[in-house]
């Protein structure tokens, strides 16, 4: 009985080893390939213009947080209490007004990104499906998930064709 148990178990294995071996699986880094894509670009413009503004107010907030602070730590010790309380809250609004402005800009730049990749999802799903069937594959891997691949089995350089396209 162990002996046909044995048997048994060297053929699934043996069966089951060959059929790996047979699978033929390529990578793609689906973020490289979507964020270099010329839809991409377009898109990082478009970001850049429509929150060009919003940056420029960041910057000119945390600016003026700077220049609070370093007159306050140079001047602060010679300043009357008054003086200097009414320059620590001033600086402490800023600092305020600068967290919210910087949050509500990377929240905002965050969603639209969002959108994208929720927009160009069929995009890349498609060309990936592309891949499989151009390649005779039976898997794509995303590249995060693979801790080393052949150059010629790295897929990611004809993704970015397909999405420009």
């Amino acid at each position: 009985m162990k002996r046909l148990t044995a048997m048994i178990g060297a053929t699934l294995m043996a069966f089951s080893l060959q059929v790996v071996a047979e699978t033929r699986i390529g990578v793609v880094d689906l973020r490289q390939a979507l964020f270099s894509s010329n839809d991409a670009q377009v898109f990082s413009q478009k970001l850049q213009q429509d929150f060009a503004g919003d940056e420029a107010k960041v910057r000119e907030t945390q600016e003026k947080a700077r220049k609070l602070k370093d007159r306050l730590e140079k001047d602060g010790a010679m300043m009357n209490e008054s003086e200097r309380n009414k320059l620590a809250g001033e600086f402490q609004e800023t600092v305020q007004e600068f967290n919210f402005l910087k949050q509500r800009l990377d929240t905002t730049v965050a969603q639209r990104k969002q959108q994208f990749l929720e927009s160009a999802r069929p995009e890349v799903d498609e060309a990936v499906k592309e891949l499989l069937e151009e390649h005779n594959l039976d898997l794509i891997l995303p590249s995060e998930a693979v801790v080393y691949v052949k150059p010629e089995m790295n897929l990611t350089s004809e993704l970015l064709d397909k999405l420009n396209r």
